[in-house]
This record gives structure tokens, sequence and C-alpha cells, in this order.
């Protein structure tokens, strides 16, 4: 073989192995395929006001864990009026959820926080100790929702199994036997009100409203699960309510403390339970009496000594009598469960005993005598 012919193939054969190793090389470098990351499941509250309502409770994603536990998610906050609104001796559990970067400003001690868009208030209403298992049940979840600046409404009723609640605005009975905090057993046919009750309670002015979100009804402390506090100052530090409260605010009382005045008591019971209608903005605007916590220190605006709007019958003369329960229409109204009669109007089916008894301690407390 001649010098250039050797010469040839030595090239040859050092281009075949340059591009053997250059092909290797190239696949050892080729990227190994990687995998689609794992799916991260986001677990905070969903709200979306395109889609409000959802069809089901779970999708607001409000509760971790088993949903009947009522455990809340990130930034869902319970908080309790001092004293509730009797709802036929149901239970209450109430939360708030505000998106980031939001939050609800103070207007009055006696006035409904202006809350931002976006706004969730929640509340669940069930019995203890339901027979014939002697279990928790829960009977409904109520939302109230501001969007575009107006309130929406929402009810979840939750199903026998207790691992779901069902979107509807139609009105339910749910009849439930239940043993009492005093050991009794109890029959309700318990009341889940059409949206029509739910306006004819939440409206001011004829606009949908919430009613107990008010300083003068929170402005007490709260036993949350990293310890107690005011619940107005808790609002703050989540970020839930400006930084602009007044030094003081005149507030209710919780109208079960016995070391109170019976008259702190009883206005306290009567702006959580009679309020929302007889104000200058309620249902009852018509009617005389102002049953507002800020409002009753007048007398008169109690009904003591006025004469009734309408007749029920001869020995009614006043809505409250002084010391004479037997001639109190306020009275009246409330222990029956007569329809045509019974005060309020919505939200209780059953007389509620500790209420009337606190009424006639009142008028049993003031000097007798109304003039004519």
């Amino acid at each position: 073989m001649t010098t250039s012919a050797l010469t040839r193939v030595l090239l040859l054969l050092a281009t075949v192995i340059g591009v053997s190793v250059f092909v290797s090389c190239k696949k050892d470098e080729e990227p190994v395929e990687e995998k689609d990351p794992p799916i991260v499941e986001y677990t905070g509250v969903n709200v979306v006001a395109s889609e409000f309502p959802f069809e089901k409770l779970s999708d607001y994603r409000f509760y971790t864990g088993e949903m009947k536990q009522l455990i809340p998610n990130e930034r869902v906050l319970p908080y309790q009026p001092v004293t509730p609104l009797f709802s036929d001796y149901a239970h209450k559990s109430r939360f708030v959820w505000m998106p980031e970067g939001v939050s609800a400003s103070y207007q009055s001690d006696h006035t409904v926080f202006d809350f931002p868009d976006g706004t969730v208030l929640i509340k669940n209403f069930f019995y203890d100790h339901v027979q014939p298992d002697d279990v928790r049940r829960i009977l409904e979840t109520r939302i109230i929702y501001k969007k575009n600046g107006e309130w929406l409404f929402a009810d979840y009723l939750w199903n026998p199994e207790q691992t779901e609640a069902y979107y509807s605005l139609n009105g339910a009975y749910v009849p439930i036997t239940w043993i009492d905090d005093n050991g009794n057993t109890r029959d309700v046919n318990f009341r889940i009100p059409a949206e029509a009750e739910c306006h004819t309670c939440h409206k001011a002015n004829q606009v949908n409203s919430p009613t107990g979100v008010k300083p003068q009804n929170l402005n007490f402390d709260y036993p949350f699960s990293d310890g107690s506090m005011n619940q107005l100052q808790k609002w703050i530090e989540v970020g839930y309510l400006e930084n602009s409260l007044p030094e003081s605010i005149v507030s209710v009382a919780d109208w079960t403390d016995e070391s109170l005045s019976v008259d702190l008591r009883l206005r306290s019971y009567l702006d959580a339970n009679c309020s929302h209608c007889h104000s200058d903005d309620g249902h009852c605007y018509y009617r005389p009496l102002r049953l507002g916590f800020s409002q009753t220190a007048d007398e008169s605006n109690l009904g003591v000594c006025i004469a009734p709007q309408e007749y029920i019958n001869e020995t009614l003369t006043h809505v409250i009598s002084r010391g004479n329960k037997d001639r109190s229409v306020m009275y009246y109204r409330l222990n029956t469960t007569d329809q045509q009669y019974r005060m309020p109007l919505f939200g209780r089916s059953l007389i509620h005993d500790e209420g009337v008894q606190l009424l006639e301690e009142y008028i049993n407390s003031l000097s007798p005598g109304c003039p004519n």
C-alpha cells in the first residue's frame, strides 16, 4: 500500500471513530425526559364570583377534613355575637371570610360593618343529642355573599348522612327530636327559610343586608384556636377590619348573665331578636317600636306604656304595661306559637321559655300603672 493510500485509510478511520465518539457523546448529553410535576391541590377557600352560588357546600372549601366537623379552612375565621338570635333552640357556628387585601370598616357601634366585595358570612344551624342515635345533626348552612356592592343569599341543606349540603332557596321543614341542655326531650319541625323569608329579616331599605355583625355585638373575648382574644382585635389582626375603632364601644350584654341588670339584659335580648325588623329601615318600620340597643334606653321606644297599633283583645292595653304582663302585648306575642300573633314573624315555632321569663322579670321590675 502506498503512503498516500495508507494516509487516506487512516483519515477515514479517524473520521469514523470521531463520528462514533460524537454520536456517543450526543447520546450521553441528551436530557432525560422529565415527568410532569406532581399536581398540588389548592386547599384554600374557593369563592368564584362568576360561579356563585355553587351547587354543593363542599365546593367552597370553607372547611377542612370531614366537612361535618366544621373545622375552618385557612383564613375562615369563627365569630359569635355576645347575645345571639333565638332559633328554636338550634345551636349555630358562624364564620367570616374575605379575599386577600381587603378589609371591612367601622361605621358606628350599632351599625353593620361596611364590608368589601367578596366577603362571605357563613352560619351553620345544628342540634346536639338528636334522637334516636344521640348525635349532632347539622340542618342547614346559610351564606350571605357580597358581590358588586350587593348581598346575595345562598342556603345549603345537609343530607342525613352529614356528608354534603346542597343549594336550595325553596325552604323546607325538618322534623327533629332532641334532648335539650336540661335533659328534656323536645320536638320541633325546624323551618329552613325560603328566599323571601331571608329578605324579610335581612333587608334595610328593601336592600339585602347582614344583621348581627356590628361592633356592639362582637366586642368581647372569643376562644379562638390560638387563644382567647377580643373579636374586634382579632379581626384587625387577621386583616378583616381596618384599625380605626374608637377608644370605647357601647356594647350589648350577655342576656343570660344574671349578675347584670334585668333592663340591660332585656334590651340586649330584644336587640338580637327584634331590632332587625323594628328599625327605621326594617320590615316593621311602620310600628312605633325601635328595639335597637342604642335606642331602648328611651322606654317609649321599648313600648313601655305605649298603646298597641292593632287590637288583639280588651286585656292587652299597652305594648308593655308597667308591672302587668297580662296587659302587655309584647309578652303575649313572645309567649304564643300562633302564627297570626307570634313574634318574631320568622325564625321560631317554639316559645323561648327563658326569653319570656326575662321579659316577665323586666315587666315586674317596673312600677305598676300606665296612664290610660
